[in-house]
């Protein structure tokens, strides 16, 4: 049994891949500018709701309204600045997850075709994705082509067309620039 005999087979800690890879680095920075920006229009529309509802409860207790009816009307506004808040932060938190999907689709068809090139002169049958100790519970570390796939990705940094066909065929242009 020789020790020294490497199968044609690797894996990618994604996890470390994910983390070093500019490319998949620079769309979750994008990914959390978008949060972000959700999460302070949402804090805005609340802080909008909340002197609203503050002023109202202000008015009712000096009964600075003219007339119930008056009063009513502010109520049921209020009302709705609130169904609006609630839906406003339903449709940018399905927003972000769409965004999100696009992003993590994005990123996996161009880590697959990238591999595609990058095996080209490496002869491997198969390359395995390894995520902390999920699918691979032992493997020597030649096994281990990590480094050598990041430091190939950042080189060839941008999303890759797609070769997959994914329903609607369309494909993102090549980008192959280096940072």
């Amino acid at each position: 049994n020789d020790s020294s005999v490497t199968l044609p087979v690797a894996y990618v800690n994604v996890d470390s891949l994910l983390m070093n890879y500019n490319f998949a680095k620079d769309l979750n920075e994008a990914l959390m500018r978008t949060e972000e920006s959700s999460r302070a229009s949402l804090t805005q529309k609340e802080r909008q709701l909340n002197a609203a509802a503050q002023e109202f409860q202000r008015k009712l207790q000096n009964n600075a309204f003219l007339s119930q009816e008056r009063a009513e009307q502010e109520q049921q506004r209020i009302l709705r600045m609130q169904q609006e808040y609630q839906q406003m932060a339903e449709r940018l938190g399905q927003e972000f997850a769409l965004e999100q999907q696009k992003l993590n689709m994005e990123l996996s068809d161009t880590v697959k075709v990238r591999l595609v090139e990058f095996n080209k002169d490496k002869g491997y049958q198969i390359i395995y994705s390894n995520t902390g100790s999920d699918n691979i519970l032992f493997a020597d570390d030649k096994y281990d082509i990590t480094k050598e796939v990041t430091e190939f990705l950042n080189k060839k940094y941008g999303p890759a067309t797609s070769t997959s066909n994914t329903g609607a065929g369309t494909k993102t242009p090549a980008a192959t620039e280096t940072k």
